[in-house]
């Protein structure tokens, strides 16, 4: 990158830089009090690994309340051979996935934390930018459509006063529902997070007691009565799936098999819960002799996290799938029939899904059965009592569940829109952002009606698309390693990874309506990220210089402390010093007693925000060189550094020569590149950066 050379004249006096030993002595920072410092976790609440399980499990254990139908009104009849593939990648594939992730991104990043490092300048901003708009979509309808599926399991509750809609072009107490406990979710994030993890803990341990007594009930009626399952076995060699659109038309063994690993992406919202566990990693308490640059205990504790939740969620799965399929008519989950026809009007023609009437187990199988409502009640104790216990453990889960999504989108905007200046400053803030993604709940309830349905697109997009960027990220920083042991991982890897393109794929495919709504997200955070970067451009974003070395911060600190200091600006390789030191004496009339001193400024990343550049002072054929490297603008950083002058001693003068560029290639480079229309925007940073006019650094331009 081009760099800046500027001369810094020096009035009576002839310094010996001679006299200066360099001691042993750590090197520090040269910080601006008024600048902001990156963000960091270390005002996390951390608490125990289990806790923190139950904050990530209320998103991800809650997806019990409508997976188990999802499954069964997807995959029909061959629900638990899908679940089975589902299972396999959960544990063979995703759950080995983050537990790389979590050693590299234990400051709650994530997937995306991983491809921010890997991937720099603007094309890395961007790609940032784009996953965390699928990652938005991924936490926001998380909430929702959890907030939506709690309204459904309290509306079909029989004490449930109301009129039950009979489809969703009857969504108004549905919406009214939905909206109340998006409210009641926000308000109680206004709290603070440690309560909010307490709350999660105890509504965890007692939804999933229930849910053991709803399955364990359920496999132990199928134990007694055989004849259920081979049933359903019989049923499905049949070729009675239940499937409005089959993949295949065989019904042989090996045809059953390849349409149930076809039919697995649609089975996708069981992955849920992976890309939260790790971006709450900044709330797992580890052990007291953790690195701060590599804490292994919480890493570990991280991995237990997976790996229990994982387990649990398989396990439920498994169970609650096998007895759905086997005990839930699918007429009362499913509007087709066996061959996957759909119900027909007074025409003979199909009725539109949006207008079937819904079936009674539909999005809440598991509480059908806690209801005892099938034909056949498989335990004495169900029915409309425990039911209603059911129901009042899932519905606070549902609604609790977005817990989790607020705290994986708290953790991630903090971590990178005011990192890249494309945020406001109270972007870093908890309450401002809780009500802001309050509000943007409430306008996707209305403009989606509620649906669950309607939001599972948008859901499952989101989910894939962030594990599919978490197996791209460990493939590509698994093939930095070298060693035989490093290979076979990044084949594994790469493996993985190959699944979950496909499933990703396939989701978009048969799911487009999904990525519109991602788009939309994307499409939104883009807009608003370039405006605020643009509003922003002429913020000081001054960190502090690193100075390397003794001799560094000596010579700085005697700088700093001369009467008079004048800058002027100069790109090397055009002149050399000489050349240059003899133009400026002649065009700015520097008289020849005053010493020179250059100072080079070299560009590192335009597109970072934050301005922490690196100071090193050395001499050079009797010039004095001040030699900045890392800095993200040219003109922030001279702005910065009479500044820094400024505040000890007399403010410096800055020289600029004229430029041959216009004022528009001059603002865009400015703002792309970080070395556009310098002499202008010093000027700017300064104004702006330094109320007290007298106090301000002079800007003088000469030459022709």
């Amino acid at each position: 990158m081009p760099g800046l050379v500027a001369g810094l004249a020096i009035p009576g006096s002839q310094l010996s830089w001679d006299r200066f030993v360099p001691p042993l002595v750590p090197s520090r920072k040269m910080s601006n009090p008024s600048s902001p410092t990156p963000t960091s976790s270390g005002g996390h609440h951390q608490s125990f690994w289990l806790g923190v399980m139950c904050l990530t499990g209320v998103d991800y254990f809650s997806t019990l309340g409508y997976q188990p139908s999802i499954a069964v009104e997807s995959a029909g009849l061959l629900a638990p051979l899908a679940t089975i593939v589902l299972v396999l990648v959960t544990l063979f594939g995703a759950l080995p996935v983050y537990c790389y992730v979590a050693g590299k991104s234990f400051e709650g990043q994530g997937s995306i934390g991983m491809l921010a490092k890997l991937l720099s300048g603007w094309p890395g901003k961007i790609l940032v930018l784009t996953l965390l708009g699928f990652a938005a979509t991924d936490f926001v309808i998380t909430k929702t459509l959890s907030a939506a599926d709690a309204a459904e399991h309290l509306i079909n509750n029989p004490y449930w006063p109301l009129d039950k809609p009979k489809s969703q072009s009857e969504h108004g107490q549905i919406v009214t529902v939905t909206m109340l406990l998006l409210v009641l979710l926000g308000a109680t994030f206004m709290r603070g997070f440690k309560e909010v993890i307490g709350i999660a803990a105890v509504i965890v341990t007692v939804y999933l007691l229930l849910n053991v007594i709803v399955i364990a009930a359920g496999l132990s009626y199928l134990n007694d009565h055989p004849e259920r399952f081979t049933h359903w076995l019989e049923r499905v060699r049949a070729g009675d799936w239940y499937l409005e659109e089959s993949p295949s038309t065989s019904t042989g063994f090996w045809a059953t098999i390849a349409v149930s690993v076809l039919l697995f992406p649609k089975l996708a919202l069981g992955l849920s819960g992976f890309e939260t566990g790790v971006a709450v990693m900044a709330h797992i308490k580890g052990r007291e002799d953790d690195e701060p640059k590599k804490p292994r205990g919480r890493i570990t504790n991280t991995r237990k996290l997976l790996l229990c939740a994982a387990v649990i969620m398989s396990v439920a799965l498994l169970g609650s799938s096998l007895i759905v399929s086997t005990l839930v008519p699918p007429e009362a989950i499913t509007t087709v029939n066996a061959k996957g026809e759909p119900p027909l009007d007074a025409n003979g023609k199909p009725i539109e899904k949006k207008d079937r009437e819904k079936p009674p187990a539909n999005a809440r199988a598991l509480a059908y059965l806690a209801h005892g409502e099938g034909p056949e009640k498989i335990s004495p104790i169900f029915g409309n009592a425990f039911g209603t216990i059911y129901d009042i453990s899932t519905i606070i889960i549902l609604w609790f569940a977005g817990a989790s999504a607020m705290a994986g989108l708290l953790n991630l905007v903090p971590q990178y829109l005011p990192k890249y200046g494309m945020a406001p400053e109270w972007a870093q803030a908890i309450r401002p952002l809780v009500l802001m993604f309050t509000g943007i709940n409430l306008l996707v309830t209305w403009i989606f009606k509620a649906s669950v349905e309607a939001q599972g697109d948008a859901y499952a997009t989101g989910v894939l698309v962030l594990m599919t960027s978490a197996c791209i990220a460990s493939v590509i920083d698994l093939a930095r390693h070298k060693g035989l042991k490093w290979r076979l991982l990044t084949i594994y890897f790469a493996l993985i990874t190959a699944v979950f393109v496909f499933t990703t794929a396939d989701n978009i495919y048969e799911k487009s309506a999904g990525i519109k709504i991602a788009s939309f997200f994307i499409v939104t955070i883009l807009f608003t990220s370039i405006f605020s970067r643009v509003s922003r451009s002429r913020e000081l974003r001054f960190s502090g210089f690193h100075l390397p070395d003794v001799q560094s911060r000596l010579l700085w600190d005697t700088l700093r402390h001369l009467e008079l200091s004048v800058l002027v600006p100069h790109r090397p390789g055009r002149r050399t010093l000489e050349e240059k030191e003899q133009i400026i004496r002649r065009e700015h009339r520097i008289p020849p007693e005053m010493m020179v001193v250059f100072v080079e400024v070299e560009l590192y990343d335009a597109s970072e925000f934050n301005n922490l550049p690196t100071l090193k002072i050395r001499a050079v054929e009797g010039k004095y060189i001040l030699h900045i490297s890392k800095a993200a603008s040219i003109s922030h950083t001279l702005a910065a550094l009479a500044l820094e002058m400024a505040k000890v001693g007399r403010p410096p003068e800055i020289h600029f020569g004229w430029t041959d560029e216009s004022p528009m290639s001059g603002t865009l480079g400015f703002l792309l590149f970080g070395e556009g229309n310098v002499p202008w925007m010093v000027r700017e940073l300064i104004r702006r950066a330094e109320p007290n006019q007298d106090r301000r650094p002079l800007i003088i331009i000469a030459g022709q």
